[in-house]
């Protein structure tokens, strides 16, 4: 037998512990050392990794700043407009006096006005081209500055009027395309009194001009009141806008309907400001509480479209930089396992090769940061964009900071955790615990008599293989789910879209048609006892509902309300509780009952200016259309406003022109289902044209009136699934290189089925089968998830908008996705399928 072992004595003890620390004071050096030596037949590898994280972590980075530089564009292109805080509008001449009282009101630093001029563009014979009526006689005339200085238009060709010169005008587009104008035109323009635009015989050459100018279109501009618009809001024009040299000539005779706007010191001071305009009898309201707040949710597709896909682009380099990190450590394994026997740690062999995979990721994560700023000039997108301030490159030192911490972070852990998970020890003693198991599936086609090479690429897809050879398969399947998902999704948020905006009962017009006075603006009177009969005996009008327009003041807050009879037979479409049934009742649109900080079962105080205060309930919440008087000031919109009885509605608001035979504003009317719309809309016009008269100018057909957030939807055309496909083609490149890199480790095994009599067409029908499988399994999972994901977000995003959540699945384009998917999976497969083809027996006799 052999003695026992002497215990080392206390000095051995001391040698061996100083020996440990030496070595371990050695392993930086050893890892240097080795990034050193073996950098030479790895750059590519680090290359690789610096590229894909700089190309796709900069277009996450920049996707997401694109996307807060989209949401925010809308103010900060108002902002650069130096806009009022303020605006009083209703008066129908200037009142120096009222404006040096106003002016001197504390916490005001300026006040500047326009106002309405009667006018029109004369034609060679001095009389207004055929085709113009009254209502084309409104331009605008800037008395001390607005529209010039304050609430300053944007030019977008030409350049700003001279305001000394009378002579000078600048449009808009709209008015530009109405009246056939070009920069550079002269135009010769008459104006008119109000006597004479009031005349039966207006325009005609029987009314001639009080007064003729020629001018020159010197600029087409943007508003910040019109860059954004309801179809309600789009039916009035500036008209032709003239400096304060010519307006003031104009104030004595042709000109109405003054406007001004009031700038404050700090926003903190409206309010005040506001309380101050009311004890001198001069109700406002605050433009930019209306406007922003409607800016914001039309360009809110966009900001959210980039956004997702940013995120989804951060997602895939974090998915693939992974498996490079991934394969960056297995190419060490021969090395490691030979450093392991020699003696060295688990540091050491964990984390020998960390040096260059996080250099490569901290420099591509600096290549990110490049790549997203450049990018940042494609970005707002939107109808701003036109008109940004900030146009050019944009530094969002946020998401660049942010972004680029998170690459780093989030790799190195990666690195980290595959560093650790593959070191000698680990990998040898999952070994030991068990071999792997093969794929049932795999075992399935085998048994149920498929090809070989269906069988082998079926195994190839599913197994991962052990060693130097192991494939990323789950990383793979993995690529296409997201891909499907991706794609999924985007169609399904898309379809919902479509669905909404092609459904005016989604987004509150749930009815037919409206009849409104007032040539279309709902500015009169419509004759309820005549209306009333003629609506009754009409067999093509199912249901309809006489409304009135106005304001109350609820809890303090000014609110464009709908009156009309409780339990209407016709009525915006609810989105909670339940409708007017009672004049102590209320409906609110949702974004008005959070302005309100108020719940549906809650009570609020409404003030109509003449009649005491009433209490009234709020029993639901609606999806307001966007529609109202053109009378002037804020009016319903979606998400905005309040449906009353209409006894809360003043006389002197239901009835602004003192009409004698008295009705409704407006008629909303639903035609039974089945009917001839063409016959249906014939019939309601002559019912327009017996309910016109003198006094309510006339009663118009009014069809769908979209608010600016569907307006600027339909401008979104295909970017959704543009945006979505773009993503999918990402991840079937990952799915092409995983594919290429799967055959690269796998040549030993497709050698030696080359060796075993496969043809170089049966081997690339086994990465055919591979490439398919891998397809069909990911997009089997990611339909259904992806068809989730769509339809949630899309719930989300209705409920946003305050809009009736109504999604759907776009059954055929999902299938011809899927049949997409798995031809393009195959086509794909064709280059690694050729490289598999050509794979040299030799390989395998040199192994053996």
């Amino acid at each position: 037998m052999r003695a026992p072992a002497a215990l080392p004595s206390r000095s051995h003890v001391g040698m061996s512990t100083r020996w440990c620390i030496d070595v371990n004071a050695q392993v930086p050096r050893v890892w240097w050392y080795r990034f050193r030596t073996t950098f030479g037949r790895r750059w590519g590898g680090y290359l690789a990794l610096v590229v894909l994280v700089g190309a796709v972590g900069g277009l996450a980075m920049g996707a997401l700043a694109g996307a807060r530089r989209t949401q925010s564009s809308f103010p900060a292109y108002r902002a650069s407009t130096h806009p009022s805080d303020l605006e009083i509008g209703g008066a129908q001449s200037y009142d120096p006096s009222l404006i040096a009282r106003i002016t001197r009101l504390p916490h005001i630093t300026r006040v500047e006005s326009y106002a309405s001029v009667n006018e029109l563009p004369l034609g060679p014979n001095g009389v207004p081209p055929a085709g113009l009526t009254s209502g084309d006689a409104n331009g605008t005339g800037s008395i001390n500055g607005l529209l010039l200085d304050m609430d300053r238009a944007t030019v977008t060709s030409g350049r700003m009027p001279d305001p000394a010169r009378p002579d000078e005008v600048i449009a808009a587009a709209a008015d530009v395309r109405h009246f056939g104008l070009h920069v550079g035109q002269v135009i010769p323009v008459g104006f008119y009194t109000n006597d004479q635009i009031n005349s039966p015989e207006f325009p005609s050459a029987a009314v001639p001009a009080h007064r003729r100018l020629d001018v020159r279109l010197v600029g087409i501009a943007v508003f910040n009141n019109a860059l954004i618009q309801d179809d309600s809001d789009a039916t009035s024009h500036l008209g032709l806008v003239f400096t304060p040299a010519l307006t003031n000539q104009l104030l004595g005779c042709c000109a109405n309907s003054i406007v001004t706007g009031i700038q404050v010191d700090r926003p903190s001071d409206i309010a005040l400001v506001n309380g101050e305009l009311l004890r001198l009898g001069v109700p406002s309201f605050e433009p930019g509480a209306v406007l922003v707040p409607k800016a914001e949710l039309a360009i809110r597709p966009e900001a959210i479209a980039l956004g997702v896909f940013g995120g989804i682009a951060a997602l895939a380099v974090l998915l693939i930089a992974a498996q490079v990190i991934g394969r960056q450590f297995q190419a060490d394994t021969r090395d490691l396992e030979i450093l392991r026997a020699l003696g060295a740690g688990p540091a050491m062999t964990a984390c020998g090769g960390l040096i260059g995979v996080l250099a490569a990721v901290a420099i591509g994560a600096l290549l990110a940061v490049v790549v997203a700023v450049a990018l940042s000039p494609l970005t707002p997108f939107g109808p701003v964009r036109p008109v940004e301030p900030r146009s050019g490159v944009a530094f969002d030192s946020t998401v660049l900071a942010l972004g680029a911490l998170v690459l780093i972070l989030a790799l190195g852990a990666v690195a980290l955790v595959v560093a650790y998970h593959g070191a000698p020890d680990r990998a040898a003693s999952r070994a030991r615990r068990g071999t792997m198991r093969g794929s049932s599936l795999a075992r399935s086609a085998a048994s149920a008599g498929l090809p070989a090479p269906a069988v082998t690429g079926i195994r190839f897809a599913l197994e991962a293989g052990e060693g130097r050879t192991a494939v990323p398969v789950r990383s793979a399947i993995l690529g296409a789910t997201l891909a499907t998902v991706v794609l999924t999704a985007t169609l399904t948020f898309g379809a919902s879209l479509h669905t909404l905006v092609s459904h005016p009962a989604l987004y509150g017009w749930n009815w037919d048609v409206e009849l409104a006075a007032g040539q279309g603006t709902g500015a009169g009177d419509i004759p309820a006892q005549l209306a009333t009969q003629l609506l009754n005996h009409d067999p093509d009008v199912a249901a309809w509902a006489g409304v009135y327009f106005g304001g109350l003041d609820i809890d303090g807050q000014v609110v464009p309300v709908l009156g009309g009879s409780p339990n209407a037979a016709v009525a915006p479409p609810l989105l909670t509780g339940r409708t007017v049934e009672a004049p102590d009742e209320i409906v609110l649109g949702a974004t008005t009952l959070a302005r309100l900080h108020t719940r549906v079962g809650d009570s609020v105080e409404a003030r109509n200016g003449t009649d005491p205060a009433t209490l009234l309930r709020v029993v639901g919440t609606a999806t307001m259309p966007a529609i109202g008087s053109a009378a002037g000031g804020p009016h319903l919109e979606m998400g905005v406003g309040a449906l009353v009885a209409y006894q809360l509605i003043p006389p002197g608001t239901r009835n602004p022109f003192d009409n004698p035979v008295t009705g409704p504003n407006a008629i909303f009317v639903r035609f039974r289902p089945g009917s001839d719309r063409a016959a249906a809309l014939a019939s309601v016009q002559r019912i327009a044209q017996a309910t016109s008269n003198v006094p309510n100018f006339g009663v118009s057909l009014v069809s769908v009136q979209r608010p600016a957030e569907i307006v600027n939807y339909r401008s979104m055309g295909a970017t959704p699934v543009i945006l979505g496909t773009g993503l999918a083609l990402g991840a079937v490149s990952a799915l092409a290189l995983t594919l290429i890199a799967s055959v690269r480790r796998r040549r030993r095994d497709l050698a030696l089925l080359k060796a075993l009599g496969f043809t170089r067409r049966q081997l690339a029908a086994v990465v055919a089968w591979q490439a398919s499988v891998t397809v069909v399994l990911g997009g089997c999972v990611g339909a259904v998830l992806g068809i989730a994901l769509g339809r949630s977000l899309w719930d989300v995003f209705a409920d946003e908008i305050h809009v009736v959540a109504r999604s759907t699945v776009p059954g055929l384009s999902i299938a011809l996705v899927a049949i997409g998917a798995l031809v393009l999976a195959n086509l794909v497969a064709g280059i690694p399928g050729r490289i598999a083809a050509g794979t040299p027996t030799a390989l395998v006799l040199r192994a053996e």
